[in-house]
């Protein structure tokens, strides 16, 4: 009985709020030590001669070890909560962020960066903090994923130009042990925020709506579980739109600078203009988001994938330093819908797959993020490499937005749910 009444008890809604508040925080810090790795990689090419291709490594397999960690992560904040999550998560940059400072070998960037750091990020990750804010936030569902997402855009924006500003001051070790001890510093403070916002176990179970009303029980006991969502062809296409999507982004993200440089514009100035291109993927989230609740996701996800291409076309045509205009719509336009299509898609997944298993089924969905992600960032450098342009890769970004949309579009309608079968 008592359990009863604890389930059907109104979370309040300020908790709601302070939830949201942390996962922004979080997320924004955790996405800040990740990001600055295009400003590294051009630091490493300089240091220890590697290929495009050679430092790309790190990256592709931290992608890989982000998407198919993903169902670790989802099972483990289904069970412990975003608050132990956000410690591991810490501890884990933390070790990874003091280690690179000391790096001597490809081997050893690609274990910190690519392992430790990844599996550390991603416990301060969409994954951890979707779930819970999914329950707080129903009808506004797409405009509340929008706000975490955009800290993706907001670390960016702000990593890369402060990082090659550290760089040349002190040099790349030192300014690894910086992000270390500014990331030690803001960890307990985070956790902090999640003791207070983290409901009880009980009140967990049950999720409320904007206002904090709780949601009927038999609803949440009604949730998909992953083996039924796996049943269902509109997993396997949600699994698609992430892999297109991871494909399409890293085709281009993480050699943005370097393409920049070599084309001959001053490293600073193409680090700066890449970055307020990239803080404008702040409002292209809240707005693609907030639309999506109103539009549909399908549509704002098309416009999204719609500008992404277009900044696209423009890198194709930068062929010499005075193109000034060119880099500027190329770093706005794809700077822009960076992550654009993150709530429209992770609100389509919590739309199709409600439940409390929603953390494993987006967990286990974001494997395909983790290998187009992987894929497409090596691939370029290895393009770059035997070809000494990175014009291939970017039409290959052009054509995996394009099979995205068409994969989004595909979700039109609901699932149906089909019995799993009992052995």
């Amino acid at each position: 009985m008592s359990e009863t009444r604890a389930l059907s008890r109104p979370a309040q809604p300020s908790t709601a709020w302070l939830s949201l508040t942390g996962a922004f925080i979080a997320f924004t810090v955790s996405a800040a030590m990740m990001h600055s790795y295009p400003v590294y990689l051009v630091s490493f090419i300089e240091e220890f001669g590697w290929g495009r291709a050679e430092t790309s490594i790190a990256y592709s397999v931290s992608q890989m070890v982000g998407g198919f960690t993903s169902p670790v992560i989802g099972i483990m904040v289904d069970r412990l909560g975003p608050r132990r999550l956000l410690m591991i998560g810490s501890a884990l940059l933390v070790l990874g962020l003091v280690g690179s400072a000391f790096v001597h070998a490809l081997w050893q960037i690609v274990f910190l960066y690519g392992i430790v750091m990844t599996f550390g990020a991603n416990c301060l990750g969409l994954v951890v903090f979707v779930p819970i804010i999914s329950r707080f936030f129903v009808r506004r569902r797409g405009m509340a994923i929008s706000v975490v997402q955009s800290a993706n855009g907001i670390a960016r924006g702000f990593s890369a130009p402060m990082v090659e500003q550290t760089i040349l001051q002190i040099g790349w070790r030192d300014t690894y042990l910086v992000q270390a001890v500014f990331m030690a510093l803001v960890a307990l403070p985070l956790s902090a925020i999640f003791r207070r916002a983290e409901p009880t176990r009980t009140v967990a179970t049950a999720p409320v709506n904007d206002a904090g009303e709780s949601i009927a029980t038999s609803a949440v006991q009604a949730g998909w579980t992953l083996a039924e969502a796996i049943r269902t062809p509109h997993f396997w296409l949600l699994f698609s739109v992430y892999l297109f999507t991871g494909l399409g982004s890293f085709f281009v993200s993480l050699h943005q600078l370097a393409f920049a440089v070599d084309i001959g514009f001053d490293k600073v100035y193409a680090a700066s203009v890449l970055g307020i291109g990239a803080f404008l993927a702040v409002p292209g989230i809240i707005v693609t988001g907030g639309m999506s609740d109103i539009v549909g996701r399908e549509i704002s996800a098309v416009i999204a994938y719609g500008f992404s291409i277009f900044g696209v076309v423009c890198a194709l045509f930068i062929t010499s330093p005075d193109q000034h205009l060119l880099l500027w719509l190329h770093a706005c336009f794809f700077g822009l819908t960076w992550g654009a299509r993150g709530p429209a898609i992770t609100a389509k997944t919590a739309d199709l797959f409600p439940g409390p298993r929603l953390g494993t089924i987006l967990g286990v969905i974001t494997i395909g993020s983790g290998l187009g992600a992987a894929i497409g960032a090596w691939a370029a450098g290895w393009i770059f490499d035997i070809s000494g342009s990175y014009r291939l890769a970017f039409i290959l970004s052009i054509a995996s937005y394009a099979a995205g949309v068409v994969a989004f579009w595909m979700l039109r309608r609901p699932p149906v749910r089909r019995a799993v079968p009992v052995a």
